[in-house]
């Protein structure tokens, strides 16, 4: 089992096995601030902190009967106990958390979520009823704002969903324009639908545009930077060639909504086709912007 899963068993198991699903959410970020490398991130959702990566793994622990979902709650039906199997950095932090916020009710977490941590409400629909309103002030000052015009590009590889929606957020991020031929991806959060939804989650729109992508067949036996040239002089010849009017199209979505980020796989840009699309894009005479790799 997933070191990960187990946190969230112990976390159920320390609040006798039941815990409102809003509160599991709050108790979790709270808990991984106490840890030095936390097994959970987190985004600002409709009720504020939220990691798509807990929700996912407590769904997937309902088909294996150790927890299950009843009404507005998670309930912990696996009667292993899991909180002497956690590193002993963990334990403490959870005795903690139990110590510190055990009599909070949901209700209370959110509020002291919301004004301990601001940025996390920045996207809640209940925030302004449930603060005051200079409480509610800082939480709009948390939202990361810009209005320059800038074309950035952002790859996946080696980061959780989470850290990289916080990463469009954080660059005040209009719209998510997915480049990739097919948009399939064994990471969790990755595929087309699960990142569509989280994106609009937070607020970013999402377009695919398969025409701009690479085919799987010519990305294999890619060992070499000399490797990854060789493909992007065939791309830049029978696809950036072929589709100017997909690229004048992103090119009027950055000018109406000021902030795209074109995205793949790739953490390395000089490895990913979206550079030269990027560069395709920024030759155009009506230009004018700035270019980010993020």
């Amino acid at each position: 089992m997933y070191y990960r899963r187990k946190v969230l068993l112990a976390l159920l198991e320390v609040f006798d096995n039941k815990l409102e699903k809003i509160s599991l959410q709050k108790l979790l970020m709270l808990l991984s601030k106490q840890q030095q490398k936390p097994e959970f991130h987190f985004v600002p959702y409709k009720y504020g902190c939220f990691s798509f990566q807990a929700n996912a793994d407590l769904t997937t622990m309902v088909k294996y009967n150790q927890v299950i979902a009843e009404g507005s709650n998670w309930v912990k039906i696996d009667k292993e106990k899991y909180l002497h199997q956690l590193k002993e950095k963990d334990r403490q932090a959870l005795r903690n958390i139990k110590y510190q916020y055990g009599n909070k009710s949901a209700d209370e977490l959110i509020k002291h979520t919301y004004t301990k941590f601001p940025y996390f409400a920045v996207n809640s629909t209940i925030a302004k009823e449930r603060l005051s309103p200079e409480e509610y002030q800082k939480v709009l000052d948390s939202r990361p704002k810009s209005d320059e015009i800038i074309l950035f590009t952002i790859g996946y590889e080696g980061i959780s969903l989470e850290e990289y929606i916080n990463k469009l957020i954080l660059n005040d991020i209009k719209i998510l324009c997915d480049v990739r031929k097919n948009p399939i991806s064994m990471k969790y959060g990755f595929s087309k639908s699960q990142l569509q939804n989280a994106c609009e989650g937070v607020g970013i729109s999402y377009n695919h545009f398969p025409d701009l992508g690479i085919t799987s067949d010519k990305r294999q036996e890619l060992n070499t930077q000399s490797d990854y040239d060789k493909l992007f002089k065939i791309y830049n010849s029978e696809v950036l060639s072929t589709t100017r009017n997909i690229q004048n199209k992103l090119l009027e979505l950055l000018e109406k909504e000021g902030r795209i980020a074109l995205t793949c796989f790739e953490a390395n840009i000089c490895q990913c086709h979206r550079k030269h699309l990027a560069e395709a894009i920024s030759e155009h005479p009506k230009f004018k912007y700035q270019l980010k790799h993020i």
